[in-house]
Formats: C-alpha cells, structure tokens, sequence
C-alpha cells in the first residue's frame, strides 16, 4: 500500500476505487490526512462529509478499498510460493478477506480455485510450510487433481488403476495407501466408483451427477406425450419441397419425420450430407403450424454459420442461456440459474462441441414437451471440455439416430468435402487435377516448421489471391492445432500482422501481453 500521502492520493484518484476519481481523491486527502486509510476501512461513514459522497457510496468506497488491498495481500503470498498475481482476484472471490490464512494453512485448496494450476508448486509450498508427505488433505487433494487432469483431457473418469499409478508417482506414496483414500473420498461423496464389465471406473462427484442427469433427462423428454407432433405430415412435407423447388432423398424425408415422431432425435453424418437441408425443412413445417423454434449452437462461429444456412437467427448456447462464459471453470457450477427455454422445438447445430456441462445447463432449461434436436457429426471437432456427449448418445442406442452417409451432387464436387470423408474411412487424399472437381484442395506435405510458415505465409499474401482472387482478410482462415512453436497461433498472427497491418510510427498503438494492436 502507499506510504506518503502523495503516493496514497495517486492510488485514490487511479480508478481503481469505486466512486473515486482525481477530484475526489484530493477532497479525501485533504480532509482526512493521515488517518485516511484508517477511516476509509474503519469508519467509512465519515466520507460522506465530502460534497458528492452519499452514504450508499460511501460503504461501497470503504469495501472497494478494503477488497484491492486483501488482492494486494494474496498476490504478495501467491508471489512467495510461486505462483501468478493472476489469480488473486479469484482466490478472493472464493475466500474473501480470509483468502491469505486459507491458503497459507492449506495450499492445495488452490487446486479448487485455479484450472490447470501446477500440482508440484503448490506441493513442494506446502511441504516448505510444514505439511507432511503422508498428510490427509495432500493425498485428498493429490486424487482430486488426478481426476482433473483427466477431465483436462476431456475425460470424465478415468479406470481406478490408472488413477492409483498416476496419483502414486504424483505423491511418491505407496498405490495401497491412495487406495484407502480413494475408498474415504467414495464414502464422503466426493467421488463416484461404478463398475462396468468388470473394471472400475472413477468420477469427481459433479461429472457422474452430471452425465446421469443428462442420460435420464433425455430419457425422460423423448419418453413424454408428443405434444407438438405435425398430422398429415408426409403430405405437408412434400407441399413444401415443390414451394421450395427441392428434392429431399429417402434419408433426408426419414429424419424429417423421426423429427416429427420423436422428441428427441439425433442427426448426423459428414459434410455435404444434408444436415442443414434437414434444418430448414423442420424450421418452414414448424413454423407454418404456428409453432416456436430456436435453433442454437455451441460457439459464436457456428451459430452464425447456422444463421446464413437456414436464414434464421440461431443463438450461441450461452447466450439462449443467459449464462456467462463457463467454459474456463474446472468444475461444474450446479448454483447457475438457468431460465427455461420458451419453444417448442429446439435444434442444436454442430453437438460434437458440446461437453458435459453446457449439455447439463442445456438440458436443465428444456421443457417437458419440447421438442429437442441434436445435429452433429462425431468426427468433427470434440468438445473442449470433459466428455463426449454426442457419440455417448448415439452409441447409447436409447435415442433415435439417423446418420446421413450419402455425400449431395454439389457437395461432391468439393475436394474438402470428399477427403473428409475419404480420411474417415482410412483412404488417401485426392490431390490430382479433376476437372470434373473444384480446385478448393491442396495438400502441401512439409515437416520442416520455417518452410511450413514461409509456405502458410506466401500463399495467405499472395498466391491464394493469384489463384482465384481471395481475399485474405475475408475469404482465407488459418486454422493450426497448438499455441507455441513457429507455426503455432502466436507467432503466426504476428508474421501475418507484420504483413498486413507493419507497424506505422504516426498510428497509435496498444500492447496486451504478447499483442501489438494499431
């Protein structure tokens, strides 16, 4: 904290208090002196003798000081043990003024507050202050951490002997004493053992409840009345294929009416197979029989995609959700309020992304009665965080899966298109001329990691524009599986940056960590 008035008016007036600014932080000053920092966190009533401070802003002063100078504390501790300041505010939101002497007597409660922490730095901070090698909450929190590990990985449970190798070389303590802990953690419920063909399996409590809850849910959904089910809809469907000048094939007219005939159903199948045709017929035959649908996706980038394809606004599953972002929370948050989704039919794009937790929260606002789609391809993309949910579904066999395996005339005269398919099923690329074939393919084989970034470069600036006009700011995306390295996502937006937006010295400029924005 400050040591001089000076320096203490400075911090007042830098915003970092709520209410304060430059004048009122002189007004503080003057009135209080030397016993400012005393009245702001003692008797806080006393600033609303300065002309412009109510008593309501007054208490909100005092504890907007009081919680910048507790962070201040926890970053000073979490320095000393080697950890990040970054994650002080958080360690405040769980443990508040008491954040300093929870940690202190118990560091791996870090474990609970920060995804991805360092085990062996809060370990080896621990052992230093005096905990033993064999204590209680070392070994608890030693499994708890295997298991998140695991979810890290996108699991949501892992087989108890591999959980029993990995905790022991974690700990340096013996598999049979894990063991007992295991079988303590099982009895306090902080931990789920289930048995499946002979081997056991182990969940954090929070992700057994939660794939439960959504396997009986959407039991329970597709096992109610159909309430929304179209008559006549045979006859419907194919009125509104000669409005609409198309052709459904038999697979496409099959999903339409399982659609129809289910309240739950799972679409899915490769690219260019007729999922998005499937989308919009069930929008135009719901919609003419004044019924409500929402479509929605898992990301920004697919709910728009969705929008552009069917002409209907599709919503992000947060954003339907009226859920702040969850997707950085280690573990799943069962106090979120979540309002109930006012439709009839709702149809959910791109499922494959979706993990355990947002299918909880989806499910949990989903009316009895509600008609609930579920479009996805398996080989896609999977979700970040833990689970499976689409492939569990459809390998589940309780719900009505249609898989769409036939590739459309003008899908099939893409090479991406094709070499999708091709991959899944074990075969080699098409990358000859074709000219019955778009040109929108090339596979460019290189394991040297400069050729590859002077490659990506030279075809993003310029060959790629030479070749058929695109444009690299709105026609060309880089996609590269890792952050670090020459051509992971780092280092590439900053070659791409020096060439298409250089570093200009009358431009502004603004630098955030490892970005330069102009």
């Amino acid at each position: 904290m400050p040591q001089t008035l000076d320096a203490l008016e400075r911090y007042l007036a830098g915003g970092a208090i709520k209410w304060v600014g430059e004048k009122t932080a002189k007004k503080i000053i003057k009135e209080f002196g030397e016993d400012t920092i005393y009245t702001i966190e003692k008797e806080p009533e006393k600033l609303a003798r300065i002309k412009g401070i109510t008593e309501e802003k007054a208490i909100e002063i005092s504890e907007s000081f009081i919680q910048k100078k507790e962070i201040w504390k926890i970053v000073d501790f979490l320095e000393e043990i080697g950890i990040s300041q970054s994650y002080a505010p958080k360690v405040y939101e769980i443990y508040g003024i008491n954040a300093v002497d929870e940690i202190s007597s118990n560091p791996y409660k870090l474990i609970d507050v920060v995804r991805g922490i360092n085990f062996k730095v809060i370990d080896e901070a621990a052992l230093r202050i005096g905990i033993n090698n064999d204590d209680e909450q070392r070994i608890t929190y030693g499994i708890k951490y295997s298991l998140l590990i695991a979810s890290y990985n996108g699991h949501t449970c892992v087989l108890r002997s591999n959980l029993l190798d990995f905790t022991s070389t974690l700990l340096q303590i013996s598999e049979s004493t894990i063991d007992i802990f295991i079988n303590q953690l099982k009895v306090k419920e902080l931990i789920v053992v289930e048995e499946r063909d002979d081997e056991e399996w182990v969940y954090l409590k929070e992700f057994y409840d939660a794939e439960t809850f959504i396997a009986s849910k959407l039991l329970i959904l597709d096992n109610v009345k159909n309430r929304k089910k179209i008559d006549f809809i045979e006859e419907k469907l194919a009125k509104q294929e000669e409005h609409e000048k198309i052709e459904l094939s038999d697979k496409q007219r099959e999903a339409v009416y399982s659609i129809n005939k289910h309240n739950v159903c799972v679409i899915t199948g490769g690219p260019g197979t007729g999922k998005t045709t499937i989308i919009k017929s069930v929008i135009g035959l719901y919609k003419k029989e004044g019924k409500k649908v929402v479509l929605c996706a898992p990301t920004g980038r697919a709910a728009k995609k969705m929008t552009e394809t069917t002409g209907t606004e599709a919503k992000t599953l947060h954003r339907l959700l009226q859920i702040t972002k969850v997707n950085d929370a280690q573990y799943i948050n069962n106090d979120l309020k979540i309002e109930p989704i006012d439709a009839d039919v709702i149809i959910v794009d791109e499922v494959s992304m979706i993990d355990v937790a947002l299918m909880k929260y989806l499910l949990t606002a989903v009316y009895e009665g509600t008609k609930l789609v579920l479009v996805g391809d398996v080989d896609q993309l999977p979700s970040v965080g833990p689970g499976s949910v689409l492939k569990c579904v459809i390998d589940s066999g309780r719900i009505n899966v249609i898989v769409l395996d036939k590739i459309f005339r003008q899908a099939a005269k893409s090479k991406i298109i094709l070499n999708a398919h091709r991959v899944n099923s074990g075969e080699n690329f098409i990358n000859s001329k074709d000219e019955d074939l778009n040109d929108d393919f090339f596979f460019v084989q290189e394991s040297n990691q400069d050729k590859i970034l002077e490659c990506v470069l030279s075809l993003y600036k310029g060959r790629l524009k030479n070749f058929k006009n695109y444009d690299e700011l709105k026609s060309i995306q880089i996609i590269t599986p890792s952050k670090k390295g020459n051509v992971g996502t780092k280092e590439l937006n900053k070659q791409i940056q020096e060439l298409v937006n250089p570093k200009e010295n009358k431009r502004k400029e603004k630098n955030s960590r490892w970005s330069c924005f102009s």
